[in-house]
């Protein structure tokens, strides 16, 4: 928990100034079922970022494979799964898939949430 801040108003009351984590923090600790929820959001959106891929897999990404491609494949997804799971057009992801499109960046960002997987194997 990062320092809260203490303000003082003109009237001398104090109010406290917290991080959102904290502060999410402490809701969801309060037994609050919808902050409860957000914070494991949070921590998942988190952890996430840190995802560990086999190393096949790397390997083949490494080697010129479109990752979209590996990383389907690693999840056992069709195009037409990933697609339904991104909430976008299949047309868009065999597009990314052929390398006919690079993608819009919101587009990848859900594309690397349905897969898993972090969203600068896409960008690199």
């Amino acid at each position: 928990m990062g320092a809260p801040q203490i303000i003082r108003t003109e009237a001398g009351e104090e109010l406290v100034v917290l991080q959102r984590r904290d502060y999410n923090a402490l809701l969801a600790r309060s037994g609050d079922e919808a902050a409860e929820d957000a914070m494991t959001r949070q921590i998942v959106a988190e952890a996430a970022a840190d995802i560990a891929l086999p190393e096949l897999a790397w390997e083949a990404i490494e080697a010129g494979e479109n990752p979209i491609v590996v990383l389907r494949r690693l999840r056992h997804m069709s195009q037409a799964e990933l697609a339904t799971a991104a909430q976008l057009d299949q047309s868009l992801i065999a597009n990314l898939e052929q390398d006919l499109s690079s993608g819009e960046p919101q587009a990848l960002k859900t594309i690397a949430q349905a897969l898993n997987a972090p969203i600068d194997i896409f960008t690199a």
